[in-house]
């Protein structure tokens, strides 16, 4: 077999995504943003650049060289943690390098053998993944389906099932940007003795008192467990799972993803801190992005098309084809929309996803509905 051969089975894959219209490739960014998750408009906040370069300049170093439990844990790290517990109102916080690895990190393992995780259907790949990996047994439920969670517990309960529940949800809906129903579900918890692992990715710091996300309310209950991402909203990278302390000191001794993997950069802890006091002291921001769904939904429902009452705006157009033309046609307008097709969307429901940030106004919202309003006639 000649060298080439070996490759022979991925260059197969690759056609066959083709041949669907579901091959991907990497662009560059261009064009007015409605594609990225920096709804608060702070990756490039001169607070954010400022406390970086004070960090550089005061001896903070770029990477962290080694893991938390060597040499990788800095002060800027436990400082950031320690504010994060405060801000949301934990007993703990632990930062991560990411919101895929902290999802992957708490599912491989918090839940115990004999446990139960039941899923979302519509949840991010990472809780999937990170469940499928882990020692508990795993079910699925209808999105946003309460009944269909109780009735998973119930299932498992009748057929011995002796563990713990873990219910993981969304607080809002990467592609969808509908909301759970967390008031219904942790009522669900209560009464099966059941832990809620809440995913606050799209939520933190654009909702709730002061940016504390979706799952404010419940957040510090023993029997809650959140995720808040550094890399949409707050403007940064990483990740933060706030828990009890048990839980947290649980995972330092026994997650393997956090144990064996090199620590976040402390810079990037020095950025996430700073995100976290913007977010407290300029409500304004949340104000500001508000008016913008306000306006996008009403130019939504003019194209007969549902509004999803959030920053996530999904225009479903179902074939795959259509959807990345539609997004290419909006594009070349000079506005950055993305397609999205399976298996990130279910068949058959691929879809451009309009996500409302600060980095655009008014005015370029209603420009982008003017020119879906022409693009939708042409391809729909």
């Amino acid at each position: 077999m000649n060298g080439r051969a070996l490759l022979d089975r991925y260059e197969a894959s690759l056609r066959g995504l083709a041949r669907k219209d579901r091959l991907r490739s990497l662009s560059a960014r261009a064009g007015a943003d409605f594609a990225s998750n920096d709804y608060l408009g702070l990756a490039r906040s001169s607070r954010l650049a400022d406390a970086v370069a004070a960090a550089l300049a005061t001896g903070t170093p770029v990477g962290a060289t080694g893991s938390r439990l060597l040499r990788g844990n800095d002060p800027e790290h436990e400082a950031l943690e320690a504010k994060a517990a405060g801000f949301f109102g934990t007993e703990r916080a632990l930062f991560f390098g990411g919101g895929y690895v902290a999802n992957f990190a708490v599912l491989t393992t918090l839940p115990q053998k004999g446990d139960l995780v039941v899923l979302d259907e519509l949840i991010h790949a990472s809780a999937h993944e990170g469940a499928r990996a882990g020692r508990a047994e795993v079910a699925e439920a209808a999105h946003n389906d309460v009944s269909a969670v109780d009735d998973a517990i119930r299932i498992w309960r009748a057929r011995g099932g002796a563990g713990r529940p873990w219910i993981v949800v969304e607080s809002l809906y990467s592609m969808d940007g509908d909301r759970a129903p967390l008031g219904e579900l942790i009522a669900v918890a209560d009464r099966h003795d059941a832990f809620l692992f809440v995913d606050e990715a799209h939520a933190t710091g654009v909702y709730g008192a002061d940016g504390r996300g979706l799952a404010h309310d419940f957040e510090g209950r023993d029997n809650v467990v959140v995720l808040h991402t550094c890399g949409k909203a707050l403007g940064a990278s990483g990740a933060l799972v706030t828990a009890p302390a048990v839980l947290c000191d649980y995972l330092v001794n026994r997650c393997r993803p956090f144990i064996y993997a090199t620590a976040p950069s402390p810079l990037m802890a020095v950025a996430a801190a700073a995100a976290l006091d913007i977010v407290a002291q300029e409500p304004e921001r949340r104000e500001r992005l508000a008016q913008l769904v306000t306006l996008a939904g009403k130019r939504t429902e003019e194209l007969s098309l549902p509004a999803s009452g959030s920053q996530i705006l999904p225009i479903v157009v179902g074939d795959n084809a259509r959807a990345m033309a539609l997004a290419e046609a909006l594009q070349s307008r000079g506005f950055d929309v993305r397609g999205i097709r399976p298996p990130t969307v279910p068949e058959g429901t691929a879809r451009l996803r309009i996500s409302l940030t600060l980095n655009v106004g008014e005015a370029d919202v209603s420009a982008l509905f003017d020119a879906l309003a022409e693009e939708w006639e042409r391809w729909r």
